[in-house]
């Protein structure tokens, strides 16, 4: 792991570095956000509560985390896609707990010790213990963030903070109640918001805000890498304060954010057909599985790539992969092309079954219209996040 010298990097880390956190990646239906909302099918006019219709940042994450809810209700879902999660810990001594890093909200949030499943405790998750920390602080403010299937509260408290460098007084969110199914068959205990403070529910201060406050980062950005092999060992790594140039190939795309909330930039989609011709929103999201798009242009380029709906999600004939039509994305001047093997998703077991990595949701004014760039696109593009110049980073990652 290395962090390079020149124009946007003054200095060179020294290795080991301290701040690189590998992300562990799992064969499983969908990615980061794994399915949050739903447990069982609903009907598509009831996937969002009325809470998604307000302007809030409630309804942000509703959006956010209800993008691959469609996932979760097959009976046997086909192992296509894969999460990414891994290990912080917090208190003093340490307790340990596995997290997905997601650059589509802003707030840290674990099970707490008093946590309740309906109709009892949930063995499988780690829960914070706050009597076992000799750093812990009350601060007892409720949290709610209201999800498709009803609300995660908790209570806010503070603590030592560690995922590779130690964050002191971090405000986070202690879960003592988690709505759906979704949360119980889970990988991941909690949730690490990576997006803009604004985004952040009851104010918190966002955990690498503080490691910018603290001096724990020589410069004031993130980077992100998620192998597209799932036999990789490891499934791709967080570096907090600089990038890793062994990553990805060329130099970096630096494109401006346009709005500070979610990592939001400007692109245009092209090809044989072209979608926004004059241009689009978009936010770069490690918590969503899939390409996102308004359903109107989805189903155009489902038609285009020749995915019919079947049950839940576009079916795709994986034997028609190596003639299916290339998809460009024009960002800040350059093309970002997938290929078909890019954006078709495949059953782990072989070529039985694949499906389109593209997934129709309109999410309504003033915060979209929106396309959403999750891993679909992530996994092909190696992301840098800087928070110093307000730039999102993009170059071909390495396989």
């Amino acid at each position: 792991m290395r962090v390079p010298s020149g124009p946007s990097l003054a200095r060179k880390r020294q290795s080991p570095v301290p701040n690189m956190l590998p992300l562990v990646l799992s064969p499983h239906c969908c990615s980061l956000n794994i399915c949050l909302l739903y447990s069982t099918w609903h009907g598509t006019d009831q996937i969002l509560s009325p809470i998604c219709a307000l302007q809030t940042p409630q309804a942000l994450f509703c959006w956010h985390f209800w993008l691959c809810w469609w996932l979760t209700v097959l009976s046997a879902p086909p192992l296509w896609q894969m999460e990414y999660f891994g290990q912080i810990s917090i208190g003093t001594p340490p307790q340990n707990f596995t997290v997905v890093f997601d650059t589509g909200s802003s707030n840290l949030w674990v099970p707490s010790v008093y946590w309740h499943w309906g109709m009892g405790l949930d063995p499988a998750h780690t829960r914070f213990q706050p009597t076992q920390s000799s750093t812990y602080q009350v601060i007892g403010t409720p949290f709610s963030i209201q999800y498709g299937t009803g609300s995660l509260t908790g209570i806010i408290g503070s603590d030592q903070v560690v995922e590779g460098l130690a964050v002191s007084n971090q405000q986070f969110a202690e879960s003592i109640s988690e709505p759906g199914k979704a949360f119980l068959d889970a990988e991941f205990d909690g949730i690490l918001g990576l997006a803009y403070p604004s985004l952040a529910v009851d104010g918190v201060t966002p955990v690498f805000d503080n490691m910018m406050a603290q001096n724990l980062v020589e410069l004031p950005l993130f980077s992100v890498y998620m192998s597209s092999n799932p036999d990789s060992p490891q499934g791709g790594e967080v570096l907090f304060g600089g990038y890793d140039t062994s990553r990805f190939t060329g130099t970096l795309n630096w494109v401006p954010v346009t709005q500070q909330g979610y990592w939001q930039i400007h692109i245009q989609l092209g090809g044989t057909a072209t979608f926004c011709a004059n241009g689009c929103q978009a936010i770069v999201d490690t918590g969503t599985s899939l390409i996102v798009g308004p359903t109107k242009e989805i189903k155009k380029l489902q038609n285009l790539i020749g995915a019919p709906p079947a049950l839940f999600q576009y079916a795709v004939e994986c034997s028609n992969l190596s003639v299916m039509p290339d998809l460009t994305f024009t960002i800040n001047g350059l093309p970002y092309t997938l290929s078909a093997q890019a954006y078709t998703l495949v059953d782990a077991d072989g070529m039985a079954f694949c499906t389109s990595g593209f997934q129709g949701s309109d999410i309504p004014p003033p915060t979209g219209p929106l396309w959403i760039l999750g891993d679909v696109f992530i996994r092909q593009f190696y992301s840098v996040f800087d928070r110093g110049n307000n730039m999102v980073g993009l170059a071909p990652a390495v396989p």
